[in-house]
């Protein structure tokens, strides 16, 4: 009895923190949450919410594309037991409240595609078990926190177009899970982490579009399970590593509009069996066209323009 007790107080808790969202979200054009959360029915059967099946409680909770417009309340910290939590492509807006810490089973946080705004919190940093961290397309400002090196699970960070500003923090670098690094569009300035080649399973290392300086670390090369690196429209200087045309496994590379000098291997293409796009027009590139070239087979975008 005293375990069917506890249990119901904890739905209950559960119920309770989701209709404070809802009071919370002042326009719900397509009626999901209207006509689904309501107390005639148990809230593991309401609209985007699903529950463990050994505990009862809310487990996931995924409201992404329903045109949505609120905030979101404090009380969300309440779901503990919430592994996932999906909000992405809505019109929430507001800063992000801080009793969100206490989701401390959160595999999965996605927030991408709102207005949110604010500092992007330090807290998540107590998030430990979290593993997709994106929060891109909204309005956070200030810098990376440090406290980011604390989440050592995490495979996906993505914060692109936001107004982040500050230097990327060489603690990135020891996210030694970090599959997809994505920080395009923002306000980022210094030089690109040499840490950063510690991060040996990175796959995507997207940096376009930011205020970056100085060269291009040689330790990039190092990476090789790299598919995807583009760092176009910066200010980057110096010549390109000739250990990034040594990653097999890469599709991509992409440095237009930066002023990168120096000429190309010839054997540009003898290592990059898979490689479909390069991209380095708008640069101070200058030589011969590489002879191995023609080893390219894969090869499905060619921009050399402007050098």
């Amino acid at each position: 009895m005293a375990t069917s007790a506890m249990t119901q107080t904890n739905i209950t808790t559960d119920q309770l923190t989701l209709l404070s969202l809802k009071s919370q979200i002042v326009s719900d054009p397509f009626h999901f949450l209207d006509e689904s959360w309501s107390l005639t029915m148990s809230v593991c059967h309401w609209v985007g919410i699903t529950c463990g099946f050994r505990h009862q409680r809310v487990k996931s909770l995924n409201l992404s594309n329903m045109a949505l417009t609120g905030r979101i309340p404090r009380d969300l910290g309440n779901l503990s037991f919430l592994v996932s939590l999906d909000l992405g492509s809505n019109n929430f807006h507001g800063n992000l409240p801080q009793e969100m810490a206490r989701l401390r089973r959160l595999k999965f946080l996605d927030l991408s595609v709102n207005n949110f705004r604010g500092k992007v919190p330090s807290w998540f940093g107590f998030l430990h078990e979290l593993q997709v961290l994106n929060l891109g397309n909204n309005s956070f400002t200030g810098s990376i926190p440090y406290s980011f090196s604390n989440i050592s699970k995490l495979e996906t960070l993505n914060m692109k177009y936001n107004s982040i500003e500050g230097q990327i923090p060489k603690v990135i670098g020891s996210l030694i899970n970090l599959r997809e690094l994505n920080m395009r569009g923002n306000k980022l300035i210094g030089s690109i982490p040499l840490s950063l080649s510690n991060a040996s399973r990175l796959e995507t290392l997207e940096i376009s579009h930011n205020s970056l300086q100085g060269n291009i670390p040689e330790g990039i090369g190092n990476l090789h399970n790299m598919k995807v690196l583009s760092i176009q429209a910066n200010q980057l200087t110096g010549s390109i590593p000739f250990t990034i045309f040594n990653i097999s496994r890469i599709e991509i590379i992409a440095f237009t509009v930066n002023s990168l000098s120096g000429n190309l291997p010839n054997g540009l293409c003898n290592g990059l069996p898979i490689l479909k796009g390069l991209y380095l027009s708008k640069n101070n590139l200058h030589g011969h066209m590489p002879i191995s070239m023609s080893n390219c087979s894969q090869l499905q975008r060619l921009s050399l323009s402007i050098n």
